[in-house]
């Protein structure tokens, strides 16, 4: 699969002659995007180990989030962040920059090591649980405070990104380093997107827990591209048998007037639904030669439009973002997360303002690929904004009233005025931070250097300069399966040591499900710590954290689901993590549960605990 470029211009010239000009750019927006590019590859290659001049003692491969360690604390390792930044430098490598491949092959023996690292979410072996979880310290090892856990979209976008450095090496002759090195980390991964795509998972934003539409549509291109690699390498694609049905539920999230971000099993949505979300997973499954009716969710897609339309105008509310008072329809404005954001006050974010303009060159490039434009009664009103006076119907290209070449020229303008947004708030150095306030002036918030708005800024400087990633929607396009219902393929886990993955054993486990009845006041956390080394033989700093998703009033609910060795007697107690950095607190009793006797291949929860917090509760510090 070799890249694509088109050049607008070059589109249109059979049609309105060899004098046209090419796609219309804003001369200002040029020199902007042509000075930060190289800045923003500078900022995302600091931040990675070994010789990230921000990172000091990140491991090699190990891409750090943002060089900020207080206020917040970004100075972790993200699966999701991490593959996305790595897809990018992947892309930029096969648009010529192949001094990059070493920042590849180290991601790649790191995520082999990192797959190994038992976690609070749980090992690598017998059954992946270790592979949900969404973040490491810069050294590599686990991360063992209370979070949002698991996140599935971690493992499909990881293996995206490998897979699409996999089908470059395999361009270079390199098959069997492929097959033999790369192809069992892969399978891990792979393994976990199949077995566990219809499991809750927390969202993108790490917030949620429910059925994230961003975490499902990389689950799908991460299946697909990994069962096409498979064939090509003469292996089985354990989960990859997966895809039809999650494509099927990807046709859910559309609620009649937008896609649904997140939504509970039931069909539920979870807040407004409205968020940035959609339209970032549009941009990671984004493929030039993909028909506008696939039901992939392209940029250019109907409901894809239609819910870009519906995010963006929330945001042109002024009471919300005060920054874009006065701004018309016409016009990019500042765009933050969803509505109804309170981290950080719910500022605009740069990798969001930015995607827009990503997501709208994306569509002008399919338009121009497709060479027609289709605007049916769900994309009409995105249209209108473009050209007020557009009707339903098919619009080629090369028509004598050529509102074709209409769209496509308000569309870049639009495309550019995010753009111009972005520029508004980026300081003198072009420094990215995570947010920009929404109140004038806009000064730049939270964490400094984020490498996803460093990513942000050179995707969509490819899609603006026509460099577009290698295909990836299968011809012809998709169908649904006559069926859809859910289900799940047992994965295969192993460590992947040809790329330089520790050699991990396991004995027989049996998962138990802990469960405490412990109120506590925000910022307090609740751990487990036990007689095992699972459960930090009594050392709270080693403690497994417990999750509060479930948490009410009524039921003030932590819990932790443990893979634990079968057959045995473990003592255990929970513990109080309190804030402003007072002392742990313990419960003062000492409990025991009896670990079922191994069943091969059974990962479910085969025992529970139904517990009381008892004794001494902890107070806010007040700091």
């Amino acid at each position: 699969m070799g890249m694509s470029r088109i050049t607008y211009g070059l589109a249109w010239a059979s049609c309105i002659g060899p004098s046209a000009a090419a796609w219309p750019q804003d001369v200002d927006v040029n020199s902007f995007v042509s000075t930060e590019r190289g800045i923003a590859l500078a900022g995302a290659l600091a931040n990675i180990g070994p010789n990230g001049t921000q990172v000091p003692g990140a491991h090699a491969g190990l891409v750090v989030a943002s060089p900020s360690m207080t206020d917040p604390n970004y100075f972790y390792t993200w699966t999701r962040d991490a593959a996305l930044t790595m897809k990018m430098i992947v892309d930029e490598i096969l648009f010529g920059k192949t001094e990059l491949t070493p920042y590849i092959e180290d991601y790649i023996t790191a995520q082999a090591v990192l797959q190994t690292v038992s976690n609070p979410s749980g090992p690598l072996l017998p059954s992946g649980l270790g592979l949900g979880e969404p973040k490491y310290n810069v050294d590599g090892t686990k991360f063992n405070g209370n979070w949002g856990r698991p996140q599935r979209d971690g493992p499909a976008l990881r293996a995206i990104a490998i897979i699409t450095y996999s089908n470059h090496l395999l361009q270079s002759g390199e098959t069997q380093r492929v097959k033999d090195v790369v192809w069992p980390v892969l399978q891990n991964d792979l393994s976990y997107t199949g077995q566990y795509w219809n499991s809750t998972t927390f969202d993108l934003w790490e917030e949620v827990n429910g059925e994230s539409f961003f975490t499902t549509l990389n689950q799908y291109r991460a299946l697909v591209e990994g069962s096409k690699l498979a064939s090509t390498l003469g292996v089985q694609c354990v989960g990859c048998d997966q895809a039809p049905q999650i494509l099927c539920l990807l046709q859910t999230y559309w609620n009649g007037r937008y896609l649904t971000a997140n939504k509970n099993p039931d069909g539920s949505p979870i807040r407004s639904g409205v968020d940035a979300n959609t339209m970032l997973a549009s941009l990671s499954v984004f493929d030039v030669s993909a028909s506008c009716d696939s039901p992939t969710f392209q940029p250019c897609h109907s409901q894809s439009l239609a819910s870009f339309k519906y995010f963006v105008d929330t945001f042109r509310n002024p009471s919300l973002y005060p920054i874009n008072a006065g701004l018309p329809n016409t016009s990019g404005v500042a765009l933050g997360r969803y509505p109804e954001d309170t981290y950080y006050s719910g500022n605009p974010w740069y990798l969001i303002t930015l995607g827009a303009a990503e997501f709208l060159y994306d569509a002008i490039a399919q338009w121009t690929a497709a060479k027609s434009i289709t605007v049916d009664s769900t994309s009409l009103s995105f249209f209108q904004d473009l050209l007020p006076s557009i009707k339903v119907g098919t619009y080629k290209q090369c028509k004598k009233t050529d509102p074709f070449r209409k769209i496509l020229t308000a569309a870049a303008h639009y495309a550019d005025s995010f753009v111009s947004v972005a520029q508004n708030y980026t300081p003198s150095t072009g420094a990215l931070s995570e947010q920009f306030l929404k109140t004038p002036p806009g000064t730049p918030t939270s964490a400094r250097d984020l490498t996803w708005s460093y990513a942000a800024f050179i995707t969509m400087a490819e899609r603006r300069a026509g460099q577009y990633p290698p295909s990836w929607v299968p011809s012809p396009s998709p169908s649904l399966p006559s069926t859809c219902s859910p289900g799940s393929t047992k994965g295969v886990y192993a460590p992947a040591t040809a790329a330089g993955a520790p050699n991990v054993t396991v004995g027989c486990t049996s998962t138990v499900l802990f469960a405490v009845n412990a109120s506590t006041y925000y910022g307090e956390n609740v751990y487990l710590v036990g007689n095992t080394s699972d459960l930090g033989n009594w050392d709270v700093e080693n403690a497994l954290p417990l999750v509060s998703s479930n948490y009410t009033s009524e039921r003030p609910l932590w819990f932790l689901p443990a893979s634990l060795t079968a057959g045995t007697a473990v003592g255990y107690k929970y513990a109080r993590q309190e804030d402003c950095g007072q002392p742990w607190i313990l419960e003062s009793v000492n409990r025991t549960v009896q670990v079922p006797a191994c069943v091969e291949g059974d990962d479910s929860v085969r025992a529970s605990t139904d517990d009381a917090w008892t004794g001494s509760v902890g107070q806010h510090g007040n700091c």
